[in-house]
């Protein structure tokens, strides 16, 4: 019992001090087709117009190394920050989504059942004997196609 209590501290204690994948940083590829741009996805000469390689090369370079260096420059000032943002609206979410919408939801489930017998019964007993009469005078009826 006491190796069980302490395997339960270590699970939750594992959960907020996981360690982080610093090589495969999008492990469920939620940004896989999103942000993925390289250079021949944005510049591309057709056959016919090509500039002198020179350019063509340093355009490449530029641009790459470019994306690469603004990127991590935006990521170093707004990332703690952004990070800090997203961490508190989900919090949020997950808020009111737990002491809200869930109970709002429930509560909406159980008054509503109690309606919802009472309706059923309203049918069964006003329109089941209505529907059964028309089906009793509608079920002699033939109806014959023929071609003349």
């Amino acid at each position: 019992m006491a190796e069980e209590h302490s395997e339960e501290r270590i699970i939750i204690k594992d959960l907020h001090t996981k360690e982080i994948d610093l090589v495969n940083r999008d492990p469920k590829h939620i940004n896989e087709d999103v942000v993925k741009v390289d250079f021949e996805d944005v510049i591309a000469e057709p056959v016919g117009t090509y500039s002198f390689d020179g350019v063509w090369k340093t355009s490449y370079t530029t641009f790459t190394v470019s994306k690469y260096w603004c990127y991590r420059l935006l990521s170093a000032l707004l990332g703690v920050p952004l990070a800090v943002l997203w961490g508190f609206l989900f919090a949020l979410i997950s808020f009111c989504h737990i002491w809200a919408v869930v109970p709002c939801i429930k509560s909406y489930l159980i008054e509503i059942q109690c309606v919802s017998r009472i309706y059923s019964l309203c049918i069964h007993t006003f329109c089941d004997p209505l529907f059964e009469a028309l089906a009793k005078i509608c079920s002699n009826i033939r109806v014959a196609v023929r071609k003349e």
